[in-house]
């Protein structure tokens, strides 16, 4: 693989997830800012994954869509008993090469991981029958894509959806890196998701006024898969780079590879 010597990629990730994707960038020689658009906390209120932790054991399936999901799972499993003791009998379904390690983190292997790192292949690829299934989803308590939940139910399961933490974007982006895109000395954005997009506009926008978007000209929006794209495209106007495998080491390669085509 070809380096990115001398190219300056901003990562767009949570401020506790950023660094794993900054040093696959700075292992290549890339100059990386880092400007956080999601803060994960808590939820609201911890009682409704409480409650559905206490009777995993009535569920058939339990559903972990992110890396977030796992940790904070386990981090209210681990107030009564491990996640690895709760588990017990109910199967568990992933998305994700970055998901399944955190889950080998509580020593526990998915029973079911669908073959593209998508939710959306977790119904096309489900391994039984949704009819009768009871499935539990802990997720993002706002914001999250409905078309999962949707298509799980259409197919006949019954799924109770749980709050398990919230990604809120911040009160106001970086100061350094709002002046890098003024200076225009960026040249490749990143983004891993939809709320990234979303949050990133916001904050940009706040930030250098409602030219904003005129500032983006010349930089690559780089996008981890359709769904990001679909949002870059809507509130950016376009997508240059997306990967082709839905991962932080896909968008690595195909920054790597774009560098290459483009010079």
């Amino acid at each position: 693989m070809a380096d990115l010597t001398g190219t300056r990629i901003l990562v767009t990730r949570a401020a506790t997830q950023a660094s794993s994707f900054g040093s696959l960038l700075r292992n290549l020689e890339a100059e990386v800012l880092e400007m956080p658009t999601i803060a994960i906390t808590p939820p609201s209120s911890w009682a409704p994954l409480d409650a559905a932790i206490a009777q995993l054991s009535q569920f058939d399936w339990l559903i972990l869509t992110s890396a977030n999901a796992v940790t904070f799972v386990a981090s209210r499993c681990n107030e009564m008993t491990p996640l690895k003791s709760n588990i017990y009998g109910t199967k568990l379904a992933v998305v994700g090469k970055k998901t399944a390690s955190v889950l080998a983190n509580y020593g526990l292997v998915p029973d079911f991981t669908p073959p593209t790192f998508v939710a959306d292949s977790l119904v096309a690829h489900f391994p039984e029958p949704l009819t009768g299934q009871k499935i539990l989803f802990p997720r993002v308590e706002s914001g999250g894509r409905e078309v999962l939940v949707k298509a799980f139910r259409a197919g006949g399961a019954e799924i109770t959806e749980v709050a398990a933490y919230e990604s809120r974007c911040p009160e106001q982006a970086d100061e350094s890196v709002l002046a890098a895109l003024r200076q225009r000395q960026i040249d490749v954005v990143t983004f891993a998701s939809s709320k990234t997009v979303r949050h990133f506009a916001k904050l940009v926008a706040q930030g250098l006024g409602k030219d904003w978007l005129a500032l983006l000209d010349g930089v690559a929006i780089a996008s981890i898969g359709p769904q990001t794209s679909d949002s870059c495209r809507e509130l950016l106007g376009r997508v240059d780079i997306e990967a082709e495998e839905y991962t932080l080491e896909g968008l690595t390669t195909a920054i790597v590879n774009y560098r290459r085509a483009t010079g």
